[in-house]
């Protein structure tokens, strides 16, 4: 008689917020997990973490929680802490991403400073935009600052907090001296790059990486006029429609910014090893007349919105880390039960939309996808 096999499962907790998990399809990613072999636990964050496991490993958005925690939010601070002292006394589970590694993207200071002292500049026609953040009310201070750091005009005035509110996505364009009085400390005043009003958002799963063409800001330069104030939520999502988006007549051209493919899957290599994380997203615009890549933001687990087959490339990523290394016999079990349904209790917390998750994605999704690549692979897949 021949012997049936059966293959280890691993439990898999994960952790959306409520508003964030009705954007994404959880009963597809429940689907995908169970023929992976990978059963997708339901974490409440209100309970003990150790009596909803065992888990192999662990994936999160609480980059909100986290921001909102070192805000000092004595319910967020709890929630973080619990879950860090869980990690601390669990080791051995994988953590998709872990905080140490988020706490670097929620500061736009951090996260611009990270990369410029990365090994970036060996990729070739790659920069950080000139940078300085303004945590004084002082003008003079901060005109003086932004003279020493090279910051042009017109800069972007961006939130120092990249996450946990909505007013992360509050920004301003200031064009000449006068209007710095205009900034609101703690910020990051950042020289403008004019891109053609074209944004190439590229979505990081792991060893994998998609570029999403996204509208974006019209070419500005100096002038003595008013500050602008806008929600980037409002200029750079799928169905923005924004005067700040309409190129001038003057400005309008038939040459199309352009992504070269070998240059971004090194420029994504070296981000990827220098975050040390798995799920992020990279913000690039074409400079204009040089055609070299300005990096103008770096979000931990953005929506992924325009992203074909979303869950099938982040449960690959999970399988991959679960068996990339023993775990415990209690982690992992042989059984052909199917994951546990999405109409579990409440996961607890609930946070604020403050990333680029406002809709999650659509059937309509591979036709927004310009380019998608595995990393550290000589392997390119050009989708239009």
């Amino acid at each position: 008689m021949g012997s049936e096999t059966t293959v280890p499962r691993h439990r898999v907790g994960y952790w959306f917020s409520e508003k964030k998990s009705k954007k994404f399809n959880l009963e597809e990613f429940h689907g995908i997990c169970d023929q992976a072999g990978l059963d997708l636990i339901k974490i409440n964050l209100t309970l003990p973490i150790e009596d909803q496991g065992p888990f192999s490993a662990i994936i999160h958005k609480m980059t909100d929680v986290i921001a909102q925690a070192d805000l000092g939010d004595p319910e967020s601070l709890t929630i973080v802490q619990s879950f860090e002292r869980f990690i601390c006394a669990n080791p051995k589970i994988k953590i998709i991403d872990p905080f140490d590694n988020l706490r670097q993207l929620l500061d736009r200071y951090q996260t611009y400073s990270k990369i410029n002292n990365s090994d970036l500049h060996k990729a070739g026609e790659v920069f950080v935009p000139p940078f300085v953040d303004l945590v004084s009310n002082d003008v003079e201070e901060n005109i003086r600052k932004l003279r020493e750091a090279g910051v042009r005009y017109p800069f972007v005035c961006k939130p120092a907090v990249a996450h946990g509110s909505k007013m992360a996505h509050q920004m301003s364009i200031i064009f000449h001296e006068g209007a710095v009085k205009d900034c609101e400390p703690p910020c990051v005043a950042q020289t403008f790059i004019p891109h053609d009003a074209i944004l190439f958002k590229i979505f990081v799963i792991g060893k994998k990486y998609f570029v999403v063409e996204r509208p974006s800001l019209k070419n500005f330069s100096a002038a003595e006029i008013p500050t602008i104030f806008f929600d980037s939520h409002d200029v750079s999502k799928p169905d923005s429609v924004s005067l700040l988006s309409v190129l001038d007549d003057d400005e309008k051209c038939n040459v199309h910014p352009t992504i070269n493919g070998e240059l971004l899957d090194r420029v994504m290599s070296m981000l990827r090893i220098a975050l040390e994380m798995n799920l992020f997203g990279v913000d690039i615009v074409v400079e204009k007349n040089t055609g070299h890549y300005a990096i103008i933001d770096i979000n931990a687990f953005p929506g992924y919105e325009g992203v074909p087959d979303f869950f099938t490339h982040v449960t690959e990523v999970l399988k991959a880390i679960v068996e990339s290394s023993p775990v415990s016999s209690s982690s992992s079990i042989t059984t052909t039960t199917s994951s546990r349904g999405v109409g579990e209790e409440d996961s607890g917390i609930d946070t604020g939309d403050s990333s680029d998750e406002k809709r999650h994605q659509g059937n309509n999704q591979s036709a927004r996808v310009k380019r998608s690549s595995a990393l550290f692979n000589s392997t390119n897949n050009i989708q239009i």
